[in-house]
This record gives C-alpha cells, sequence and structure tokens, in this order.
C-alpha cells in the first residue's frame, strides 16, 4: 500500500520541487495528497487527507512548523515527519525531534539528499 505525503512549505517553488522529488522510483511507495503554505493550513489538509508521512518547513506564517508538528503528532500519532528547513543550528534539529520529527534535512539540498533522508525517515 502506498504511503500518503502531505507537503508543507510557505514556498511554492519548494513545495513543486520536493512533488517533483517524489517521483523518483525509489520512493514509489509514497503518493502526494497534498500541499501546504503553512502549519493551519496543513492540518486543515492532515484531517481530511491522512497523511501517513509529511515534510515539514518550520519558518512560515499563520503557524510555524514547529508548532504544526506537535498538533500533527496528536492529531494523527503515527505520522511520520521530515522537516526541511534552512533553520540549521543544533538547538532546533533537537527541539523538532523532541516535539515528534523523525528526520532534518537542511536547505538548500541536493534532490538525492532528499530521496535518501525521505527513505531514512519513513523506512522506505
Amino acid at each position: 500500500m502506498r504511503q500518503r505525503l502531505l507537503i508543507v512549505d510557505d514556498s511554492m517553488t519548494t513545495r513543486n520541487r520536493i512533488a517533483r522529488v517524489m517521483d523518483d522510483p525509489r520512493l514509489t511507495g509514497l503518493r502526494v495528497v497534498g500541499q501546504a503554505r503553512d502549519g493551519a493550513e496543513a492540518l486543515q489538509l492532515a484531517r481530511s487527507q491522512q497523511p501517513d508521512v509529511v515534510t515539514m518547513d518550520l519558518t512560515m506564517p499563520t503557524m510555524d512548523g514547529a508548532e504544526c508538528i506537535s498538533a500533527l503528532v496528536s492529531l494523527l500519532p503515527d505520522v511520520r515527519i521530515l522537516v526541511i528547513s534552512a533553520l540549521s543550528d543544533k538547538l532546533t534539529a533537537i527541539r523538532v525531534l523532541k516535539r515528534g520529527a523523525h528526520g532534518f534535512l537542511q536547505k538548500p539540498f541536493e534532490d538525492h539528499q532528499l530521496v535518501e533522508t525521505m527513505i531514512e525517515a519513513i523506512h522506505l
């Protein structure tokens, strides 16, 4: 069964790039079910689409990624969250992992790094 992926980032360019990379043959177990511009939109989509996996930016308007991670984990306890962010300090990474994220990829990233990190984070 294919896992449902929700992409959350305030940049349409980044959302589209992540969606394009998900076409990689090593990620055939994933299907993009939605894209959100911020945490509030992500929660609405999560309720309706029930994603198994979420890519999450941290710096976004309305509701930031860290706050959204906590809400997503409460809503969908088994969701796997991969943070993709330009915030690169170790304290930020530790903070979001403690909130329930399963991996962290720093922006900018290469396509192959996203594929490898996604495989690692969700155990495809």
